[in-house]
This record gives C-alpha cells, structure tokens and sequence, in this order.
C-alpha cells in the first residue's frame, strides 16, 4: 500500500513537469489561447465531469500542427473536442491536453446567391442556421436546435427531422494523421445515419467545411424554424442539462419508445434522471455526477437489450473512462 501510494506520488510529479513543459511550449511557439486546471463542466452540455490539465485553443492550422506534433513527439495523452454537445466526460482528471478549435471560427457565403458556405470546424452550428435562415436560404433548419460545432456535426453527421450535415456538406477539409491539410468531398466522407468517415478515422481532425445550400423565402424558413422550436419545447426537457439524444433510433422503431416501454422513463439515479418527458434523454436535473448519467445509459441499454434483443447506440461520446 505504502510503495502503491509513493509510486503515484511520482507519476503526478513526472504528470506535473510534462504538463510544465506543454504550456513552456505553447507560451513559447504562440500556439494560442490555453488554461490550466480546467473545469470540465464548464465545457460539456450535461454540466458535468472532472478536470483537465491543459486546454488549448491553437490560432491557425500551423499552429495545430504544431502542438500536435510536439504532443505526439513527447507520447503527450491529448484529444479534440467539438462544444461538448455529444459528450460525456467522466469525474476524473483528464491528464493530458484538450485541443478545442474555437479559433477555427470563420464564416464566409459566397457563389451564386451567396448559397455556398465556407465556415471553420468551430463556428456554431446553430449560429450558422439562424444565420443562414435570416438570409433566405434552407437547408440548415433541421440545424436551429443543436448546440455544436460546425466540425462536431460534420464528424456525427448530425441531422434531425430526416436530414442531416451529409445533404448539406460539399467538401471538407482535414488534417491527416501525418500532418496535410486535403479535401474530401462528400462521396469519400461516407455519411451514414449518425456517423460519417471521421468517425472511423480519428485521427482525422476537420478544419474548415465547404456546405452547399439553397435560395428559399426567409419568412418560410423561419416559421419552420419556429414551429419546430415549439415542438422541441413541448416535447424534449431542453429546460435541464442534457446531451441531447441518448441512443440512435434503430431501424423502423424508436430508441425512446423501447427505453420507455421497459419502464425506465423518470427513473432517477442520484441528481440524474431518465427524462420523463422524452426518454431517449438523460438529464442533468439536480447536481448529478458523470456517475449517475452513465449508470442510466448503461441501464437503458441493458434493459432494452435483454427485453427486445436489441443493441442500442450511443449516440454520446464517453471522455476519459476506463
């Protein structure tokens, strides 16, 4: 027990200097904004998790290239994180370095009738269809309810109200596992329900989106808009912390019926709750832990699994678990 705990004791000695010179670095090749000893709650919907090291917002590509580079070099534990719309993190420490690409944030329409857009991986999605709507155009309506980023939904193909980013997206430029910015156009992204290449290639990072949209009327695009704000309202608990949809719905049926019709809807574990308005979500209701959230995730896919034979997905990203 003695030796279990000195052993410890020096491994966050040596944590501590590696992160010392992580943040030498960073201060010193001017990669970007950076914090240290970083609140995670602060940085995922469900308002939850530990900490992290050092989170980084590099200023450029060069500039990502560089950190991760260096990071790779020195076998530094890092990940790339979207607004944190569709991720669970755990109660640990994340002891590594948080790379988010806010800084990758521009946004330009152009072509004909200014229906094509250029935007950053770190622009808001939902900022961007609101935009996009006040312009007259559609095609991002199915986007005014999700809260990420432009390089998060590309890397989800996220979509809802049976569309979604892969209907859209022209082009995507990324940066490869060695380190070159190339295009992939949307036939090599092989968008799917919910996933897309990205997912199967980690170790790609989306930098910039090229989206291909339409002319429409803006009075129109905002009513839908609208509409569906209300129904989302109606029927979805947006009033508490959550990630949004739990599972993806299986063919020809519905992740929150099954979960609902095995008896689990408001069923509560700590300060986290299996929605009672919507049971495809998990809430944050009253001060939960990452904990509590995975306890019912893992409960609602068990139970449906041995009462139906069916192997739900999680739609969520699981940070920082065993």
């Amino acid at each position: 027990m003695i030796l279990q705990l000195e052993y410890t004791k020096r491994l966050e000695r040596l944590l501590g200097d590696y992160m010392k010179d992580v943040v030498e670095f960073i201060k010193d090749n001017n990669i970007g904004k950076f914090d240290e000893d970083v609140n995670l709650k602060k940085h995922c919907t469900y308002k939850v998790g530990g900490t992290c090291k050092v989170m980084v917002y590099p200023k450029d590509t060069k500039k990502l290239v560089s950190l991760l580079k260096y990071l790779k070099a020195n076998n530094i534990l890092y990940r790339v994180i979207g607004k944190g719309s569709n991720i669970l993190f755990s109660n640990k420490e994340y002891n590594g370095v948080l790379i988010k690409l806010d800084e990758f944030n521009e946004c330009d329409f152009y072509g004909r009738n200014n229906t094509k857009v250029k935007v950053g991986a770190g622009y808001s999605l939902l900022k961007l269809s609101l935009m996009a709507a006040k312009k007259g155009l559609t095609g991002l309506e199915f986007a005014s309810g999700i809260p990420g980023s432009v390089g998060g939904a590309v890397f989800m193909n996220a979509g809802a109200y049976k569309t979604d980013m892969g209907y859209i997206v022209e082009s995507v430029k990324v940066l490869t596992p060695d380190f070159k910015v190339i295009k992939l156009e949307n036939k090599e992204m092989d968008f799917h329900y919910r996933t897309s290449f990205l997912q199967k290639h980690r170790d790609y990072i989306c930098l910039e989106v090229i989206l291909k949209l339409a002319v429409g009327k803006r009075e129109a695009i905002e009513e839908v808009i609208k509409e569906r704000r209300i129904r989302r309202e109606e029927s979805q608990p947006l009033e508490y912390p959550s990630a949004g949809s739990v599972f993806r719905n299986p063919p020809d049926n519905f992740a929150g019926k099954l979960v609902e019709d095995c008896g689990l809807k408001g069923l509560i574990k700590g300060g986290a709750m299996i929605s009672d308005k919507h049971a495809n979500f998990v809430i944050n209701y009253k001060d939960a832990s990452s904990d509590d959230i995975k306890y019912l995730i893992d409960l609602a896919h068990d139970k449906v699994l041995e009462e139906y034979g069916i192997d739900l997905k999680v739609e969520q990203e699981f940070v920082n678990w065993d």
